[in-house]
Formats: C-alpha cells, structure tokens, sequence
C-alpha cells in the first residue's frame, strides 16, 4: 500500500452533489485540506467553471484566481481546490456578485445570490463549548473556526451570526423548539421547517421532529440539524421554494402552472 495522504480524485467517485459528467475526464479536483470535509464541500474550481461558467478549463480557474478577485469569507483565495461549504459566501470583486452555499431540496448545493449587507455575515453552527490552556474559554464552529471568550450563553448546538469583517459574533440563536432549522445531512438534506420536539436516546443518537412550513413532518439525527432563525423568520435569505419539499406529483403540477 502506498504511503501519506491521497493526492487523488477518480471522477466516478467524486461525491454525486458535485454533478460532474463520467465521460469529461478520468480525475475531478480533490479538495484541499481546509474547513469543510471532502465528501461536504465544492472545490472552488468547480464553482468557478461548472456553476457559475467563468472559464472553460481547470486551467482558465487558475488564471481567474490568479488575479486575486474571488474571495470566500472576506478572504481571497487563490487555490483552485479550496472547500467551500454550508454558509460561506463567495464574492467575486469584477462581477460586483456576491453568493451564499446553501443546500437545495434535491440535497445539493446552490450558490445564492445574496446583497452586500447579507454578505457581510454568515452563520456558523457550535460544535463545542470548552475551557483552553489557562482557563481560557472557546467555542469551535461547524467552519473551522475557534472563537475565544464567546458569551457565557453560548451553548453547543446553539448558532452564532458572525460578521466577516470584525470577526466577532453579533448575535447568537439559541438551540430549541420553535425555531426555524435546516437540515444539513442525512434523507432530508435542504429541507426548512420548525423544530417541534426533542427525543433524547441515552446511549444513542438525540432524534429532532421538524415540521415544514407546508405542515409536512420529518425527523433526523440532532447532528444533521442547523438553526438559522428565531421562530418562522430565516437570519439568512432562502434558496427559490424556502426549502419545502414537494411531491413528484407537486412538481408535475408546478411545472405546468409555470408554462401556462
């Protein structure tokens, strides 16, 4: 067996939200180390020339990054297989564009197109709550990110509202019935509704009830759920449908409403 890390991607087993054909090329960008997990993210790469049709090669990505105009977060990155993930935003300086990763209701990502205030903040999800070297509190988020001296009211699980320009957290939404959740992983990946019940486990997993907006209930693992609001108002803008899945037949009867 080989040793160190793997350095490769065969495009067959590139995760399917990436949507990349099987017959464009026997390799897919493997995603950098960075804050979001490979199977979890979308390379900047694919971003750049599949979604958003700015370059035609791999090789037109580099030169668009190369002039330092895309940035994830207030950051500029020029590495073309940088994970972006769940709730980063992307702004591109040239376009004056500005977009948001959120998960649709098929379960895969969709740049949102979001204003310049909405850009200046994001929401990150607390993964833990724990006490550093010399006492020193801190919080880790679902992004990578270790905050110390968070508010003593910050708990796991809760969401904070953090700006990208000061780096503190503004605001923070606690984890609880009644507030509005999406579902970031699992059979209902993209799905919005409100938090109805907490069913704790001991010894196994904490399974959370959810109730759409169009009155549809669905249950998930307590890890698969982020809180992106107070009540039934989103702290974020939401993808066209607000995140309610609809039926094949629904669709069918959308899309003929549509054409008509």
């Amino acid at each position: 067996m080989p040793r160190g890390p793997k350095k490769h991607l065969k495009r067959l087993h590139a995760p399917k939200h990436w949507m990349l054909d099987k017959l464009g090329g026997v390799f897919a960008p493997r995603p950098s180390a960075g804050p979001h997990k490979l199977r979890e993210c979308l390379p900047l790469g694919i971003i750049i020339r599949n979604r958003l049709k700015y370059a035609l090669t791999c090789r037109e990505v580099t030169q668009v990054l190369m002039q330092r105009t895309v940035s994830i977060d207030g950051q500029v990155r020029t590495d073309s297989t940088y994970p972006a993930g769940f709730m980063d935003v992307l702004s591109i300086d040239r376009t004056n564009e500005q977009f948001r990763l959120l998960y649709n209701v098929k379960g895969k990502f969709t740049l949102h197109k979001i204003t310049p205030e909405e850009a200046q903040y994001k929401l990150c999800k607390v993964k833990r709550v724990q006490l550093g070297p010399k006492g020193i509190p801190f919080i880790s988020t679902h992004d990578g990110r270790t905050i110390r001296y968070p508010h003593p009211d910050i708990k796991e699980n809760d969401t904070i509202k953090f700006n990208l320009k000061t780096k503190k957290i503004e605001d923070n939404i606690k984890f609880g019935v009644g507030n509005l959740v999406m579902i970031t992983g699992g059979h209902n990946l993209g799905r919005v509704g409100i938090l109805k019940t907490i069913e704790k486990h001991p010894g196994s997993h904490t399974i959370i009830h959810v109730e759409d907006l169009a009155n549809n209930s669905f249950s998930t693992r307590l890890d698969n759920v982020f809180v992106i609001g107070q009540g039934k108002k989103a702290n974020v803008t939401l993808p066209r449908g607000g995140g309610i899945r609809l039926t094949p037949l629904q669709e069918l009867a959308h899309k003929s409403l549509q054409q008509k």
